[in-house]
């Protein structure tokens, strides 16, 4: 999917990168410095105004699909909480050069990191392979790391992707709804790395939310940030549950799977869940 016209302008994109920030921090799912967020565009828009300090780059990986496209990204050490309070100096805007391997590293004066964050390999990676895919004009893609839903992957039955997803979407009927393919599933990989990176790009061709094991989360979204953050919101709600129901003896009995497929079926929704 792809947004249209009229699009919406610099501004507004850096107003709602700081709610969804706020958001975050509120569900406790940014401690400290954790967390990353960034979002692709794909028309052209001005970034001199809010970053007027341009140096040359090189990307730490080929993306041919983003030439000529921008994308906004968190500072490494910038806390997702501060970022509505200034959002130029805690974000970047990256133009992708048209070779896909070099760009421009747009900043504030007041800049306030040395460089992006350290995940912004795991980022490009994802809004080259949707773009290459899906041909989407945007995207957003958020990093979080949601207590709940890590304290589960540290749970070895939740590793397996088919019993957490059976586990979680068993507590409200807006899971589904929400997030019909459920959530992708990846054991503990090393924040960063190569495998860590490939491993997220191709569960989220399938999910909106994919979950690092023993880590966090990247979700991502093609209508806004804020919907990317919510999508966090919905299933570590469902994660909450869960841990509540384990700390209680297992004693609630959650929706059956009669009563999710009268959801699904009511709200026709897609999914593979039940």
């Amino acid at each position: 999917m792809s947004l249209t016209e009229p699009f919406p302008d610099l501004d507004e994109f850096l107003v709602a990168i700081g709610i969804a920030g706020q958001r975050l921090a509120s569900i406790e799912a940014s401690e400290g410095a954790a967390g990353n967020i960034s979002i692709l565009i794909g028309w052209p828009i001005e970034v001199r105004r809010r970053f007027p300090i341009a140096e040359p780059i090189e990307l730490p990986l080929p993306a041919p699909a983003l030439a000529g496209q921008t994308i906004i990204v968190s500072g490494s050490g910038r806390r997702l909480r501060d970022i509505h309070t200034d959002p130029a100096a805690n974000l970047a805007a990256i133009v992708i050069g048209t070779d896909g391997i070099t760009g421009t590293l747009h900043t504030s004066p007041r800049r306030l990191f040395e460089r992006v964050t350290s995940e912004f390999n795991s980022h490009l990676a994802v809004h080259n392979d949707q773009v290459t895919l899906f041909g989407t004009n945007f995207q957003a893609l958020i990093h979080a790391q949601p207590p709940n839903l890590v304290y589960l992957s540290h749970v070895p039955a939740y590793q397996d992707q088919t019993f957490m997803n059976k586990r979680i979407i068993r507590w409200e009927p807006e899971t589904i709804v929400q997030l019909p393919e459920g959530l992708g599933v990846l054991p503990f990989l090393l924040p960063g790395s190569p495998a860590m990176m490939e491993g997220n790009v191709k569960l989220l061709r399938e999910h909106q939310v994919v979950l690092w094991g023993k880590h966090g989360v990247m979700a991502r979204s093609d209508k806004s940030v804020t919907r990317a953050a919510d999508r966090i919101e919905y299933l570590e709600t469902a994660a909450h549950y869960e841990y509540m129901d384990l700390v209680c003896g297992g004693k609630a009995e959650g929706l059956s799977v009669e009563q999710l497929q009268e959801v699904v079926r009511a709200f026709n929704v897609n999914t593979k869940l039940i």
